[in-house]
């Protein structure tokens, strides 16, 4: 039996050592290869004086280290927080800080990013993946492969331990960290291979970046059913006909992304000429899957079976639609039922439940659920609904935010956010974040940001009001912008308005806004 996330790798070097674990370009690593590297870079975290529930940074982009670092971290009792190497520095700087992170895994290719993290960090003690010529207290990568794993004795780890920790946007524009423990990861393993009925031939694809929720299914699903994950480079992202001649390659059987790259897939990549009869799921979350898009893709795969899989990161995944057929309209596909070991309810805003078939706000509670947000016991309390079941025994929910009712069929139907998040091309994004770094920008008075139907596209557009003193050109505020904020929550476009359309009571009118801003 599997009691913690190391064990999906100790076990599956046993079960399937000599298979491919996972594969990134023309690079692959086997489960023994990976259990034993793990093992050697855990050693190493343990001679650093690593101890559990201490935080370890992974900052570097797609590539076959991040498996190591994630099983190397685990085994040392650690907790791993990914790093966008593409956020801007401050961002970086700020999950250091706020994480207590003192040793950081990356590659040789990010020794740019690292010398200016560590002249703003002095808590950074100790770097690895690069060479100690750089002037850091660091090992490489060909080092750490020569540590002896004589009397290496693995971390004690138990189910309730911290196994990661994965920052999004924040609604007062500070980031928060989401903990999640060797049980719901685990939970979310299990239950995934369950569902999907993962097997040892299956090659997964990993399309997400390792700060990004999804992935945890490629690091850590496929492993636990003796699968191959194949980690999709960011070249191959950027050009559609490039990324279906790798997934013809590798022929894979399981996808997993957001709708936005099966889109592009769909109308540029070529994918009619091309054989994917190997592919026998297609799963997608994170944003709206147009119906009419969605119908068209089924067609050209009508082999395969589609989820649309639906949970917050707090949850990592809690419910799923599976298609068989294409869809016939152009209704809003369901979110579907919760998937096992998962229960919801429906509430309003007293927290009373709502008769069928009203709309209300669902709360969850499931094996899978997050420990809380790092550092930050109000928002922790906050974002969760107690219900006593009996004296002194409460069920505890997790509420999601997300505005929901239940068809004639008994299926989950999303309606929308209560707050101001939102969820564009798979990343939620707070507009309330954007709006504040605007605001930290000197002349700027007052900041509006709208999500707009543009060319058939949603895009962020920010609009703002300056002191009429100032000379701010939206060029000083890209730059601003680009400072600040990680580039999925970029706007699109930034515009200096005279003034914002307003309602009676005199907050701004954003569906006026957005009429203002359309060509």
């Amino acid at each position: 039996m599997i009691y913690n996330l190391v064990q999906i790798c100790q076990n599956s070097a046993k079960e399937f050592g000599h298979n491919d674990a996972f594969r990134y370009l023309n690079e692959v690593i086997s489960f023994n290869d990976l259990d034993v590297k793990s093992s050697q870079l855990a050693k190493h975290l343990y001679n650093l004086g690593i101890k559990k529930g201490d935080r370890v940074g992974i900052l570097m982009p797609r590539c076959l280290e991040t498996a190591i670092a994630v099983y190397g971290i685990l085994k040392s009792g650690a907790a791993y927080v990914p790093i966008d190497p593409f956020s801007p520095l401050e961002r970086a700087k700020f999950l250091i800080e706020d994480c207590g992170i003192k040793h950081v895994i990356t590659i040789p290719q990010q020794i740019k990013k690292i010398k200016k993290l560590t002249l703003k960090n002095k808590n950074l003690t100790s770097i690895v993946g690069i060479s100690n010529e750089e002037g850091f207290k660091s090992i490489t990568w060909e080092d750490v492969f020569k540590i002896s794993l004589k009397n290496y004795v693995p971390a004690n780890i138990l189910g309730e331990d911290l196994s990661y920790i994965l920052y999004t946007s924040g609604s007062t524009g500070t980031p928060k960290g989401i903990m999640h423990t060797h049980n719901s990861a685990l939970a979310f393993a299990e239950l995934v291979v369950d569902l999907y009925d993962f097997k040892p031939t299956d090659k997964v694809a990993n399309v997400a970046p390792l700060h990004f929720d999804p992935s945890i299914l490629g690091y850590f699903s496929a492993p636990l059913a003796g699968a191959t994950t194949v980690i999709v480079s960011d070249g191959h992202l950027k050009f559609p006909v490039s990324l279906a001649e790798l997934m013809e390659k590798e022929q894979l059987t399981i996808w997993f992304s957001v709708p936005l790259v099966l889109v592009q897939l769909m109308l540029n990549g070529g994918i009619k000429n091309r054989d994917f009869s190997s592919l026998r799921w297609v799963l997608f979350s994170g944003e709206v899957f147009p119906t009419k898009q969605l119908r068209a893709l089924m067609k050209i795969w009508p082999h395969a079976i589609y989820s649309n899989i639906y949970g917050p990161t707090e949850l990592n995944q809690c419910t799923n639609y599976n298609l068989y057929e294409p869809p016939i309209g152009d209704d809003t596909i369901p979110i579907g039922t919760t998937w096992g070991n998962t229960e919801f309810k429906i509430l309003d805003e007293n927290d009373n439940e709502v008769k069928e078939g009203e709309v209300g706000l669902l709360v969850i509670r499931s094996a899978t659920m997050m420990q809380g947000y790092w550092n930050n016991i109000a928002l922790t309390e906050k974002s969760m609904y107690n219900l006593e079941v009996a004296p002194g025994f409460m069920h505890v929910y997790y509420r999601t935010g997300d505005l929901v009712k239940l068809n004639n069929k008994g299926e989950l139907l999303f309606l929308g956010r209560k707050d101001r998040q939102i969820k564009l091309r798979g990343f939620r994004i707070e507009i309330d974040e954007i709006e504040n770094i605007l605001l930290k920008f000197k002349g700027v008075v007052e900041a509006a940001v709208v999500l707009a139907d543009l060319k058939e596209e949603k895009e962020l557009i920010a609009t703002v009001l300056t002191d009429k003193n100032s000379k701010i050109s939206t060029k000083d505020l890209e730059k601003h912008c680009n400072n600040e904020l990680p580039v999925y929550a970029l706007p699109s476009k930034i515009l200096i308005l005279d003034a914002f359309p307003r309602t009676s009571t005199g907050k701004i009118n954003r569906k006026e806004m957005e009429k203002i801003i359309k060509p």
